[in-house]
């Protein structure tokens, strides 16, 4: 089929175009240098049509003239990147069917790789009256106040750009927000603070590479939204866990104002990571769209098929089946919404170079039917995914549903938030009863979770804090949240932060206080780092950020959410950079396999081995004293040298480590039966740096640990005196 049709170029020019049939596949806007083909997926439409837009705004329909397999689609001569545009989709307003069809809404292209404008929030979003969501459809065009896709250039030079392809047991992982990273950096220019292009400042990358991370892990880039409720209070959705399309970088974070400039700005931040050997990793939301439940506006799934994309209710097809707390759940049985996830990973690898996801909620991804299935057709097509299966996959592995936390259930080669880990870490450094038991556990890599699936101690991404919850400065600092900046009259957020014991909350100048909350934040980052698994670090912690006890800043897109880089706790960085740079240079703190561990005999030293304070090896009967809050760790590096990533050669030595969780100092014998001529002491949390100190204790002789403290020691052999 061909049809010729008037249309007006971005310059305001109008003539006459043959629109050509086109092609199904690739989905999306495709532009091949003469023209752009579009496609768009629906099964229940009667007719589709591309809405162009001029540069002052006016919209110009055409019906897509051809459909093949349930894709619409046509070849357009002359359309160019910049080019804006939409769908109407004509057919079938069903609700009680599942069928939500309405041609008076604009759009977006689920393919859309740039999107321009944003959201305004009017009635004309809903298809029905807002206070009467089963009521009668109502015809209202929702052109001026929905975003639209935008046609781009795929072009770019990436020049030499080679992916860092960091082991994952050699990787450290920063959790950062784009605009909260770098909006009150005063050595990024204004202009740029608070986008891709900031992140990519020269001051920014020395910065990451200086602290010694080598992955970058972004809170949500895809285009999202932010909801009604929120801006109906003058707030924002900050952490951007509202996707509306997979494919297209959020348009707030690009520095420029042409239309699309973000796609070419992300690319650039990629590169400049990766030339300092920084991997980009991307927290990504396929889980549920920012369409929100029965209620919510019609954007761009909804209005296209919202049986094939949208998980409904069984018995009422009006409603959405929720897993995420969100509203909706997309539904991973329908094949081209697979396709829509597997097009979308694929772009952000192939075209856009980034080297990992991280998968929000990503239980709900694998709800076939309604339990979670660890075989379920998503990770049956990541694994035979020739692309995808090379980067870095790591799981949130809950959701919100029944049977949804699944925490060392997924399959062999992901990484998991390993929120056990995070919650036994904390108990036992506030000191908790009955928690020596499974801290061992976690210290070591969650064997328990992970070894019997067959995989490494870097199948845990083990973290103390996160974007989600309270910072590490506000963890030490606040028994409860104070959250009241929300608008949620302060029940969001978790309940409590179970009493620290620190004293006076927030503010403080009791000087006693101040020191054990400093030294608390000493403990969780050694602990974190000396780990085995992967740890994660979120931005701001090595700072001493604060969010003054806001414990759920997904709606501060202000002071409250950004990291404030003039209020910084140098200790605390000094420390935290040396430690990492401690982690990196032992080998033994981030092994690729598991610790084989036995009892210490006849001078045959083990793997690991486990000491009380008085030095005698634990028994099993130690393991479950409720009131254990104190043990030896001896980790065996047997003083051989390995070869780092960097091809750097690097002594693995043996290490001693003591970790005293009660409020009060204890003295841990150094056992005789780890040998040696002596131990020195390398770090101390309760002091403020690092202190290779050049005096040894001998074994059989005691070291003192302050309350809440750790105290490593490195081993002296014998031929080294």
């Amino acid at each position: 089929m061909r049809l010729s049709c008037p249309v007006t170029d971005l310059r305001g020019v109008t003539y006459q175009m043959e629109i050509l049939p086109g092609e199904p596949y690739p989905l999306g806007a495709t532009y091949d240098g003469d023209g752009t083909n579009f496609s768009v997926f629906s099964e229940v439409a009667d007719l589709v049509e591309l809405c162009l837009f001029s540069a002052d705004g006016r919209e110009t329909r055409y019906r897509l003239p051809e459909v093949t397999g349930f894709c619409w689609h046509g070849y357009f001569p002359s359309v160019s990147p910049g080019q804006q545009y939409g769908f109407r989709v004509h057919g079938p307003w069903a609700p009680a069917q599942g069928l939500r069809c309405d041609h008076h809404k604009l759009l977006l292209d689920p393919y859309a790789k740039a999107v321009v404008g944003g959201v305004t929030w009017a009635p004309a979003l809903f298809s029905t009256e807002e206070d009467d969501p089963h009521g009668e459809l109502v015809a209202r065009d929702s052109a001026p106040f929905v975003p639209r896709s935008v046609v781009v250039d795929s072009a770019f030079d990436w020049g030499p750009d080679r992916r860092p392809r960091t082991p994952m047991h050699e990787t450290v992982i920063y959790e950062a927000h784009v605009k909260g990273l770098t909006r009150l950096r005063r050595d990024v220019p204004t202009e740029l603070r608070g986008t891709y292009a900031g992140l990519a400042h020269p001051s920014v990358i020395e910065y990451l590479k200086g602290l010694g991370v080598t992955a970058i892990e972004l809170m949500p880039i895809h285009q999202f939204v932010h909801e009604h409720h929120l801006v109906k209070h003058g707030l924002r959705n900050y952490w951007g866990y509202n996707s509306i399309a997979y494919l297209a970088p959020h348009n707030a974070y690009g520095a420029a104002s042409r239309p699309g400039s973000e796609v070419r700005e992300f690319k650039e931040m990629v590169k400049a990571m990766h030339e300092a050997g920084i991997e980009v990793i991307l927290d990504v939301v396929y889980n549920h769209t920012a369409e929100g439940d029965h209620r919510g506006p019609t954007l761009c799934f909804r209005g296209l098929d919202n049986r094939a994309y949208y998980r409904l209710a069984p018995d009422d097809p009006r409603h959405y089946v929720d897993y995420t707390g969100c509203g909706n759940s997309l539904n991973m049985r329908h094949p081209h919404v697979l396709q829509l996830i597997m097009d979308s990973l694929r772009y952000w690898v192939q075209e856009m170079h980034v080297d990992g996801f991280r998968f929000d909620l990503a239980a709900a991804l694998a709800r076939e039917l309604h339990e979670v299935d660890r075989l379920s057709a998503f990770f049956d097509l990541i694994h035979q995914d020739p692309v995808i299966q090379q980067v870095k996959l790591i799981a949130e592995p809950w959701d919100i549903g029944e049977g949804g936390y699944q925490v060392g259930n997924f399959p062999p080669f992901w990484s998991e938030w390993n929120g056990k880990y995070r919650d036994t870490v904390r108990d036992f450094w506030r000191g908790e009863d009955k928690t020596l038991a499974e801290f061992a556990y976690r210290f070591t890599g969650s064997s328990d979770l992970y070894e019997t699936t067959g995989r490494r101690p870097y199948a845990s991404i083990n973290f103390v804090t996160s974007h989600d919850g309270f910072t590490l400065r506000d963890l030490v600092s606040y028994n409860e949240k104070h959250n009241w900046e929300n608008a949620e009259n302060n029940q969001d957020g978790d309940d409590h932060n179970r009493s620290w014991n620190c004293g006076a909350e927030g503010e403080t100048d009791d000087l006693e206080v101040l020191s054990l909350r400093a030294r608390q934040q000493r403990n969780f980052l050694t602990t974190l780092f000396l780990s085995q698994g992967v740890p994660m670090l979120l931005h701001g912690d090595e700072l001493g950020r604060s969010q003054y006890g806001n414990n759920n800043g997904y709606c501060q897109d202000n002071e409250i959410g950004w990291v404030n880089w003039e209020r910084i706790d140098e200790d605390l960085l000094a420390f935290t950079t040396e430690l990492i740079e401690f982690r990196r240079s032992h080998p033994i703190f981030h092994r690729r396999r598991w610790f084989q561990g036995r009892p210490i005999r006849d001078g045959a030293l083990a793997e690991i081995g486990w000491f009380r304070p008085d030095g005698d090896e634990m028994t099993e009967d130690d393991w479950h004293v409720s009131f254990a809050r104190a043990v030896g760790v001896f980790l065996n590096g047997k003083g051989a040298s390995v070869v780092d990533q960097r091809g750097l050669r690097v002594r693995d030595d043996s290490f001693y480590l003591v970790m005293n969780a009660h409020h009060g100092p204890l003295d841990f014998t150094i056992p005789k039966i780890l040998g040696g001529a002596g131990w020195v002491e390398v770090l101390d949390t309760a002091k403020l740096r690092f202190t290779r100190g050049e005096s040894r204790v001998r074994p059989g002789r005691s070291v003192a640990a302050t309350g809440r403290s750790v105290v490593v020691l490195q081993k002296i052999d014998e031929q080294e005196t």
